[in-house]
Order: C-alpha cells, then structure tokens, then sequence
C-alpha cells in the first residue's frame, strides 16, 4: 500500500461539513449524457422485453427515470435472477455489460429463469463518471433499510414490488486507476481518515458474499471469463485490493454488513464483478464481453445443477 495526496477539499483528521460536500458537487461536470448512452439502447428492447420505470431521482439540476427490464412471460414457479449495473456510475462496462447480456444471452435462459435487470442504478454518477451520488454518499454502501441514497432506496423498493425471492444476484463493477488517484483519497478527505492506497489489480477478478461464499459458483463464472480476458494474479502479500484471496481471482467481502448492492437480498448464489478497463491488454469491447461471460458463466454452472 501507498500513501496517497491529500485532497484538496476539506481539513485532515475532519469529517466534511455540507459546505465541503457543496464544494466537492461544485467541482463535478457532465461528461456524458445518460439519455444517449443508455436510454437510447433501451428503446429497442421493448420488442422482446418489458422495460419498466421503477423510480424517478429529482436532483437540483435534472430528473432521472430508472428504469428495469423484465424477461417475459413472468412465472412464480422459475427462479429469479437479478443483474444490476452502473451502481457506482463511472463503472462504465457495468452498465453496457448489463445492457449487452440483455440484447445477446437474457433471452436463451428466460426458459429457466425470470431475469430481471437493472443496467444503470445511478444515472448521475454515470454522467458525471462518479462514484458517488450529489449528496456525496455512495449508493453502493447504502443498501439497507431506510437508505439515505435514493438510487439505492429506489432499487430496493422495486425488487420488494416484485414480490419474489432472488436465487441469484449479479452485481456488474469495475476497479479503475482511479479508485486510487480520486475515490479513495476523496473517501478519507469526507470522512476525516487517513487513506493508504492499495495495488490496483490488473485484471478481472470476483468478490463473493464472506456468509455464503459459493466457491465453485465463482469458479465457473472466473473460467468462462479466462475465456475472454486475464483473470488477476494476487499481488506480493496474496491479496487483492487489500483482501486475502478465497481462491484464483476471487475475494470476499460481508456484503450485508457494509451495504453493498450484492447483500441486498438473499439470494443463494451471488458476486460482484471487478473489471479492469485501464489495463494495457483490455478495450472498452473486452471489458462488456467479460461482464456478460461472468453471468453466462454462473447460470450455466446453477443450470448443471438440475
């Protein structure tokens, strides 16, 4: 680990005040539009699939719809599958990845599965390439009861409307260049703590649930992603990002107890996929076709079941 800069907002050793929150809302710009790059994909869709406004975030300066899309043919007695993407919004391959399995693979397991997805659950982040929502507060900390994030209270609510239980959960992430270089020091700045910065893994890996773990669920998905991009090694102390290794290209984390979208429910089987786009052997294209062998790769290994 390396010390990181200090931010440039804020006191060290001080929790941001709403006027540092107010400054660091100041400092974010569109970058890129969330009607263009997603909703536009989405409109095409409505020929094989339902696609449904779950919720609505009323920000300061915009008004987004969310929006989930729904296999047909809905039947209580086929399991429920569930891919989120774009929680952390500048996680760009979360939200194509989600929108690629929709238009090329959802389809041939809807015999199987009610499969429902969710492709961009943060839409400003995602304009703004952000981590965080306006509020300063990250959806993907922020999933349990009575949310103080929107996106995620939305998304919560939804999957409660569904009324169905979730046998699998696919949360599509990346881990990017700068998670050390802006979201993690601006994590220590607003919470008044000092930040180490951890190696960056350079190459796609897997994080499972520490309470229900499912190793060989997480291998199938790691060796139908091998197929498509390098799976990354453990850095010198047998870690990634700060975490021991479970097993070749797979950690874990308490996915309930720090709030993450993955611990949202309880579902059997679930993961967090961790791309990683700034790599010199990966593309925008590779990283998408990595996000949809990671899912493929796990319904086809709970379909060998029986």
């Amino acid at each position: 680990m390396t010390s990181a800069q200090r931010y440039p907002i804020g006191t060290p050793g001080e929790k941001w005040t709403d006027e540092h929150k107010s400054a660091w809302l100041a400092n974010q710009t569109v970058k890129r539009t969330y009607e263009d790059e997603v909703l536009v994909k989405l409109e095409p869709l409505k020929k094989d699939f339902d696609v449904e406004q779950y919720g609505e975030l009323n920000y300061a300066n915009k008004t987004f719809s969310l929006f989930a899309i729904r296999t047909r043919n809905w039947d209580e007695n086929k399991p429920t599958v569930l891919v989120t993407g774009g929680v952390h919004g500048y996680e760009t391959s979360g939200v194509h990845g989600a929108i690629r399995f929709v238009q090329t693979k959802a389809q041939q397991y809807s015999d199987q599965f009610n499969i429902v997805v969710a492709a961009c659950v943060s839409p400003w982040g995602f304009e703004t390439i952000n981590r965080w929502n306006p509020d300063a507060i990250d959806p993907n900390r922020s999933f349990y009861d009575d949310s103080p994030a929107e996106e995620s209270a939305a998304l919560i609510r939804y999957l409660k409307s569904l009324n169905v239980d979730l046998l699998a959960h696919f949360d599509l992430h990346e881990t990017t260049d700068t998670d050390n270089s802006e979201f993690r020091p601006a994590l220590a700045a607003r919470e008044g703590t000092v930040n180490d910065n951890w190696n960056i893994p350079d190459g796609f890996y897997l994080v499972g649930d520490t309470q229900n773990p499912q190793p060989e669920f997480q291998t199938a998905m790691i060796e139908s992603v091998a197929k498509v991009t390098h799976i990354a090694p453990a850095d010198d102390d047998g870690k990634l990002i700060g975490v021991p290794l479970e097993q070749f290209g797979v950690i874990n984390y308490a996915t309930k107890a720090l709030g993450l979208c993955a611990g949202l429910s309880d579902a059997k089987y679930k993961t967090t996929t961790e791309v990683y786009p700034d790599s010199p052997k990966a593309n925008d294209e590779n990283c998408i076709c990595a996000q949809v062998a990671a899912i493929t790769g796990g319904l086809d290994y709970i379909i060998g079941l029986g």
